[in-house]
């Protein structure tokens, strides 16, 4: 039978080196063989994309000292505030509702729970690293309660509590909604929060909970994206006690 070799430089896990192909697949072997190629070729001389923590402020900045030293979320934050961390599907919303809490002094938007270390948006949305998009809140318990902004979640959130990794029409892990306690008074809170949301549906619950991990903060474009105009360039009000409604992408 005619046919034609594969060149040994693809010996690295694209192909078997000097293997026999009949002439009939070549041409097709060749074309997927050339394309792993040139993809393995980039993937060797193009640095992994990062996110470029150094560029990030307030509070995200904070946020990504800790991830970069592989520390969970603390419960304290520098200034002596409080921590929560929330996930309600796609995280521009969620943190913009939070934004205009009396009492939250900062958020900040990134990627929490999830396996792989300094995640994209990129890697996050191809649903591989375990991650979901959540929000970081600094608050003062004297001025607003974490049971409070646990409200504020459920709300949020609505119907959607009962769909399993999904919120709206984003659907996947990356979208997966949670509450993750920094202490061990979040977390009961957290449960009797849920305990009561669940009496409103006849279904069960979706929304995990979960200890904080390691929280890492997102790309700058993100942090309050809502605020800055969305992707219509058109600000959404993040003043305390806004009830504008808001519009998810802007």
């Amino acid at each position: 039978m005619r046919g034609v070799r594969v060149s040994a430089l693809l010996s690295s896990g694209l192909g078997c080196a000097g293997a026999f192909v009949p002439a009939a697949a070549a041409g097709m072997r060749r074309g997927v063989v050339a394309m792993n190629f040139w993809s393995a070729l980039q993937s060797s001389v193009s640095p992994k994309k990062e996110v470029n923590y150094g560029a990030l402020s307030g509070l995200a900045a904070e946020a990504s000292e800790y991830a970069v030293r592989g520390e969970v979320v603390p419960s304290t934050s520098k200034d002596g505030l409080s921590i929560g961390v929330f996930a309600g599907g796609c995280f521009w919303g969620l943190e913009l509702a939070f934004q205009r809490v009396p009492g939250v002094a900062d958020t900040c938007v990134g990627y929490s729970q999830g396996e792989v270390d300094k995640p994209t948006y990129e890697e996050v949305c191809s649903a591989t690293t375990g991650h979901t998009e959540a929000v970081m809140v600094t608050y003062d318990p004297k001025e607003v309660s974490f049971d409070a902004l646990c409200a504020v979640f459920w709300d949020r959130l609505g119907n959607d509590a009962i769909k399993y990794h999904q919120v709206g029409n984003d659907r996947g892990p990356q979208y997966r909604h949670g509450i993750y306690p920094t202490t061990p008074e979040q977390a009961e809170i957290a449960r009797n929060s849920l305990a009561e949301r669940q009496k409103t549906f006849n279904r069960p619950i979706a929304t995990e909970i979960q200890d904080a991990a390691v929280f890492y903060p997102a790309e700058g474009y993100h942090q309050q994206y809502l605020e800055k105009g969305g992707r219509f360039g058109m600000p959404q009000s993040a003043e305390k006690g806004a009830t504008d409604t808001i519009r998810c992408y802007g």
